[in-house]
């Protein structure tokens, strides 16, 4: 019998068995169950307002990120539902409006979920979850429903495919160019997990991690799991004490597919509207074309992290962002907004001439903060850039690293980010 993959591991743990194979079905206990002010919708198909007891409320997190602050009564009333479900069932933790931020960078930042753990969640980019060697997956409204009353859902095993990173990452390259080579080469993975080894992951940064965990969602993966390395349980033990089991791979472990990539080749890339896998160029290709935009935003999930402020506020310090462009910047949660602004890097935006707002999916998911009209074009290093996610099905989005984004406001048209990032390196290289 075949050795199990990280993912196998953890699912075969969760249904009290000692091995699982792809193809099977298997009844879990899931760790960490965590819910979005969406969930609370006051509509048919979401959490009932006569909810009686859950299974284990001390499994429970619910977040607010979606919609905050709320834009319309119906939000409104979501929150209200949420408060008044947290406080009379006893979730374990209720990250109310200004008390938390987007989901996937709050679990990560505060270790809601521990090495080895399954989590599940209402949002499809759960997988983020996998930078901390978790098994997590985004499930449908009625699958969570019901894993928040008994405890336990189901999973069909998937087979595995393992990239194999080598190298490290050039200067100005960041982990959403990593996905976006993926992307470009490799294109989706639905019906597989994906798993990431090799040298190149260890020494690739945790920011850099997270952002590629989050936007595996976009390959069509099911789990996404990344080593529990030096950087993990450092990251871990800065947080907590809780004890936990991380999950490692056997030597003997089947694969579908087994790709090295060496992360020293790539260089900036940028996904063309509508779509990313098979849809992406280089940088300096797209902005040989000199596409002008309307509107950059930099945040969500992905890539609203403190680096990605960083990156962003050194390469707009002292300039101003193009007339008749938009740049919009959105904190991942209000711990990296806080420490934003105690670095100066929301001065150094809000200097430019950017909109720096709370931490919220708001513009990423075209629901407020940054909603694209018909015809306008969006450089974004969110999440996803189909038709109408921004906004007007009628909208263009492109999709690059932070960098890439900042550099093209400036420039009014999508930018190579690499003049600036030499010139900031020489400046910083001068003192």
């Amino acid at each position: 019998m075949a050795g199990l993959t990280m993912a196998h591991k953890v699912l075969a743990a969760r249904s009290g068995r000692d091995h699982v194979r792809p193809g099977q079905l298997v009844v879990t206990d899931v760790d960490l169950i965590v819910m979005a002010d969406t969930v609370f919708n006051p509509t048919a198909d979401r959490m009932p307002t006569d909810l009686l007891r859950v299974s284990h409320p001390e499994r429970v997190v619910v977040l607010m990120d979606h919609a905050v602050p709320a834009p319309s009564i119906k939000a409104a009333t979501a929150h209200r539902r949420a408060r008044e479900h947290a406080e009379r069932l006893g979730f374990r933790r209720l990250a109310d409006v200004g008390k938390g931020g987007i989901e996937h960078q709050l679990i990560f930042e505060e270790c809601l979920a521990l090495p080895g753990q399954l989590v599940a969640s209402n949002d499809s980019h759960t997988s983020a979850a996998g930078v901390l060697n978790c098994a997590a997956r985004g499930l449908g409204m009625a699958d969570i429903i019901q894993l928040v009353c008994t405890g336990k859902t189901w999973y069909k095993v998937s087979p595995t495919v393992r990239f194999h990173l080598t190298g490290a990452l050039p200067f100005g390259v960041y982990g959403k160019d990593v996905f976006l080579h993926l992307a470009e080469v490799f294109g989706s993975q639905e019906g597989h997990d994906v798993e990431f080894a090799g040298p190149g992951i260890e020494a690739m940064p945790l920011d850099d991690r997270a952002t590629l965990a989050t936007m595996c969602t976009e390959l069509n993966a099911n789990f996404v799991m990344m080593p529990a390395d030096r950087l993990v349980r450092e990251h871990v033990a800065s947080v907590t004490g809780a004890p936990y089991e991380p999950v490692v791979s056997d030597p003997d472990a089947e694969y579908a597919a087994e790709h090295t990539v060496d992360l020293s080749a790539i260089r900036p890339r940028i996904a063309l509207p509508d779509a990313m896998n098979g849809n992406v160029r280089s940088a300096d290709e797209v902005a040989g074309q000199r596409v002008r935009i309307d509107q950059a935003f930099i945040g969500s999930c992905a890539n609203g992290k403190l680096s990605d402020l960083r990156i962003a506020a050194e390469i707009v310090r002292g300039r101003r962002v193009a007339d008749g462009v938009r740049l919009i910047v959105t904190p991942g949660s209000q711990s990296i907004y806080l420490d934003a602004v105690r670095l100066g890097y929301i001065e150094a935006l809000a200097s430019a001439g950017a909109l720096v707002t709370n931490s919220t999916c708001g513009a990423c998911a075209g629901g407020h903060l940054g909603v694209l009209a018909p015809g306008e074009v969006c450089i974004t290093s969110s999440t996803r850039n189909f038709k109408g996610r921004m906004g007007s099905a009628d909208a263009r989005i492109y999709m690059g690293s932070s960098a890439t984004v900042a550099a093209s406001a400036l420039e009014g048209c999508i930018t190579d980010p690499m003049p600036y990032l030499r010139e900031l390196q020489n400046r910083e290289a001068a003192g």
